[in-house]
């Protein structure tokens, strides 16, 4: 069967890791961190809702989730309105030149993911040439000086930066398929390049822009090297949280539950997407 080896990796690779995560966000953490024995000195089998009652008891965990949704928002708003005019370039473009700027756009993905996050350190730092022409173009407005680096100007950047590519490619797909003689039909009608574009291009793009959106918020709402590297003490992110509660206080059970409420976000948002995108897709076919 053609479907067996995909469906059994997933099902060893993320079905039972999750099932896992799970069975752990109902344990108790053990005494030295980890996990508690299942079965306590009684013989009484230790399954609790302890750490799912944190969650809901104390605030502080719901704002960094808050914080997190409006770090993703934020940095799949700024992508959309780079990426958009970006693909739209692209998919305009003679088809002999299309290649190249589609190698342009993936071309960060050949290098390592910590190794371009680095890079933004040295870009964003305080002797780096942006800094000193941001510090002294404030200071000619009488502005104190501000760091660009370990805030959440950077931990911005390097989200944008790194996920913009995922949001330019399902543009482009979706745009280079456009009819042009729709444009056509349109201008000879009357309608200029502003109406054009909100009534034809824009609904007819929609089903790409959903799609990147979640290729987007997805990953950035769960990030944890960009703020760890790039970000100041106020910009801890729900990523960090789990990363903390599983290799610094070792409270896996309460890593797990974060993890599970995350995971769950993440699927709601993707269907949602998937549902939007199809209502969308067959409202424009209409």
């Amino acid at each position: 069967m053609v479907s067996g080896p995909p469906l059994a990796f997933l099902l060893v690779f993320f079905a039972a890791p999750t099932l896992i995560m799970v069975l752990a966000s109902f344990r108790s953490p053990g005494e030295f961190g980890g996990l508690a024995p299942l079965v306590d000195a009684s013989g009484r089998i230790d399954l609790n809702v302890d750490g799912y009652a944190r969650l809901v008891t104390e605030p502080v965990f719901a704002q960094v989730f808050v914080k997190s949704a409006g770090y993703a928002a934020l940095t799949t708003l700024v992508c959309l309105l780079l990426g958009y005019p970006l693909a739209t370039l692209i998919a305009r473009s003679a088809k002999k030149h299309r290649d190249l700027l589609l190698l342009l756009v993936i071309l960060p993905f050949w290098s390592n993911f910590l190794i371009r996050i680095y890079a933004w350190m040295i870009i964003l730092g305080p002797n780096a040439a942006l800094a000193r022409l941001v510090n002294r173009a404030l200071a000619a407005f009488g502005a104190d000086p501000v760091p660009l680096l370990f805030s959440a100007f950077a931990v911005l950047v390097c989200l944008v930066y790194v996920s913009l590519p995922f949001m330019v490619l399902p543009l482009y797909a979706n745009l280079e398929k456009h009819d042009r003689t729709l444009l056509d039909a349109a201008q000879d009608l009357g309608a200029n390049a502003w109406q054009r574009f909100w009534r034809i291009t824009f609904p007819l793009s929609l089903p790409g822009v959903y799609a990147g959106a979640a290729l987007v918020f997805i990953p950035a709402l769960g990030v944890f090297a960009i703020p760890d590297i790039l970000g100041g003490p106020d910009d801890t992110l729900i990523g960090n949280l789990i990363k903390q509660q599983f290799l610094e206080t070792r409270d896996w059970p309460f890593g797990s539950v974060l993890s599970i409420v995350l995971t769950a976000a993440a699927l709601a948002l993707a269907g949602g997407a998937t549902w939007v995108a199809r209502r969308s897709g067959g409202a424009s076919r209409a």
